[in-house]
């Protein structure tokens, strides 16, 4: 399976998914003008990925802001994780968030709130550059 990877640019995040190296990750600030048109490529990766998955996969979100938009296509992300979790294999979410962040650990835990998935809060500090 063909690794999925963007770069960070201003209004979208960056991205990896990469089955091979089971690194899954999506970090930075998505505001996209088409939320839908950009996450698409993402969750069509992952439904692939459902097909023949890693036996192991952490999903790591270390978002610094997202509008209404990229957070109903990030509960998408986190539904297909669900499902995966759901066929047994063992999924878990990570997500980190600058330590003064209020807002995007409320977020995290609202995520969490809706799925069974393990999630694990990482919180950083400017100078760890996570």
């Amino acid at each position: 399976m063909e690794s999925l990877v963007y770069e960070e640019a201003t209004e979208t995040p960056g991205i990896i998914l990469d089955k091979e190296n089971g690194i899954f990750k999506i970090w930075g600030k998505s505001y996209p003008e088409e939320a839908s048109k950009f996450f698409e490529p993402i969750l069509n990766w992952l439904n692939e990925y459902l097909e023949n998955p890693n036996e192991n996969t952490t999903f790591i979100f270390n978002f610094h802001y997202f509008n209404s938009a990229s957070s109903t296509r990030i509960l998408e992300i986190v539904y297909t994780l669900e499902k995966l979790y759901k066929l047994g294999y063992k999924v878990t979410i990570q997500w980190h968030y600058l330590e003064e962040d209020d807002d995007m650990l409320d977020s995290g835990r609202e995520f969490s709130e809706m799925i069974s998935v393990p999630f694990e809060f990482h919180p950083y500090t400017d100078q760890d550059n996570n």
